[in-house]
């Protein structure tokens, strides 16, 4: 993994988010180049700056680099609804899941 992936994940998480660079930028407090410099190799965010654009695209610094899937915003969702259930609810969506993927 190198500062391309980067670039290129945050490209393709903007774009399924349906914002423009600018919009981006400007919704995070930055001038309206700011992600632009960083798609373009310019510059890289700092940590503080990665967790700010990780929570705007609605996703997990984990599965921001999830290589994997397509799917990390809807993931990130799941995870965060997980926390909130009871074990056997839990349980419950996990054999869901099995049945789902045995299906395949």
């Amino acid at each position: 993994m190198n500062t391309d992936f980067i670039r290129e994940r945050i490209t393709e998480l903007r774009i399924k988010k349906g914002v423009s660079e600018h919009r981006m930028s400007m919704d995070l407090g930055h001038a309206r180049s700011y992600i632009h410099g960083i798609v373009c190799g310019k510059t890289l965010p700092s940590m503080t700056e990665f967790l700010s654009i990780c929570d705007y695209l609605e996703i997990t610094p984990r599965n921001f680099f999830d290589e994997g899937t397509d799917n990390g915003v809807l993931l990130t969702r799941l995870e965060q609804y997980s926390r909130e259930l009871k074990e056997s609810d839990l349980s419950l969506i996990v054999t869901m899941a099995e049945r789902l993927r045995d299906k395949k």
